[in-house]
């Protein structure tokens, strides 16, 4: 299989608006734009995968068949306007012990088990979440990151973000510039 890139995207705060440990349904609501952005890099025939941490199923808040709900709501939202993500990993651990759980991001557990499931070039990939532990993988990882402010992203993480010059105001910015790149034949940096 040969190795391409994907735009990795963290769920909640950057697809859908973080509501804290997100057990229902008909709580899912958008981002504005959001189906539009990653319909275009469904369009550029760039894989879209989710990684997300989902501790609310270890800490018993909401049960996988929660999740499950949650996840058909986003695809049934995303499928109205024209897009679709490729597949979607979590980490259902708390982060009581993070040393003992290699999924939780920051860690890369999740994005290397998606590289070797779809054949996917990590370090050629692009990164985009609300949170700094979105975007440390694409360091770790060689790749590009993109943090994306969010009402749930803490100050720091976006100080942080601005001091290397991460920071995109939405994830249709963050789409542009990957379809440019992906156009353009460079990479962005």
């Amino acid at each position: 299989m040969t190795s391409r890139p994907a735009a990795f995207l963290d769920r909640d705060g950057t697809i859908i608006h973080d509501v804290e440990y997100i057990a229902r349904a008909e709580d899912v609501r958008l981002l504005p734009g959001v189906a539009e952005a990653i319909g275009s890099l469904n369009d550029a025939r760039l894989p879209v995968i989710v990684v997300s941490n989902q501790s609310g199923i270890g800490r018993g808040y909401f049960t996988y068949e929660d999740y499950e709900r949650v996840q058909a709501r986003i695809g049934e939202l995303l499928g109205a306007g024209g897009a679709h993500v490729d597949a979607t990993y979590i980490c259902p651990h708390p982060p009581a012990n993070p040393a003992a759980c290699a999924c939780r991001k920051p860690g890369v557990g999740l994005f290397e088990q998606a590289a070797r499931e779809h054949g996917l070039d990590l370090a050629a990939s692009w990164y985009a979440g609300d949170k700094w532990r979105d975007v440390e993988p694409a360091l770790t990882l060689h790749g590009q990151g993109f943090l994306i402010p969010a009402s749930s992203t803490p100050s720091e993480d976006l100080e942080r973000a601005q001091r290397i010059g991460l920071v995109r105001d939405s994830l249709a910015a963050v789409a542009q510039e990957i379809i440019a790149t992906l156009t353009g034949g460079q990479r962005a940096r």
